[in-house]
């Protein structure tokens, strides 16, 4: 399984690659690997010393019981601390703006690469 960013390559350039995990729910994984996960339109903020990956849209799973399920809640993105501190001085430095490129299955885990 591999989503990948269709408007990355033609709105954004590409200066590094990093990997992060994405905190979900299991209902949230069933879906992303059912093909229900849409990148286009998200994009990766920082807050404070944490990452948030806002406005990607996972669809409900059909067979979950979540009545109050919203499907762009912003999700906490995983990073080593050494890369969230090369993000925030390359952040401060102005003119970038970092976007997800492609979503995929590494073992059991599913990663974001932004």
């Amino acid at each position: 399984m591999k989503i990948i960013n269709r408007k990355f390559h033609r709105d954004y350039r590409e200066i590094e690659k990093y990997e992060a995990g994405i905190v979900l729910t299991g209902a949230e994984v069933k879906s992303i690997r059912a093909g229900g996960l849409r990148i286009d339109d998200a994009f990766v903020r920082i807050m404070g010393s944490e990452v948030y990956l806002i406005n990607a849209e996972i669809s409900i799973y059909k067979f979950a019981r979540n009545d109050t399920y919203e499907s762009k809640r912003s999700r906490k993105l995983l990073l080593h601390k050494k890369e969230l501190l090369k993000l925030k001085i390359k952040m401060a430095s102005g003119g970038l703006t970092l976007a997800p490129v492609s979503c995929y299955n590494k073992g059991p885990h599913i990663k974001l690469e932004i």
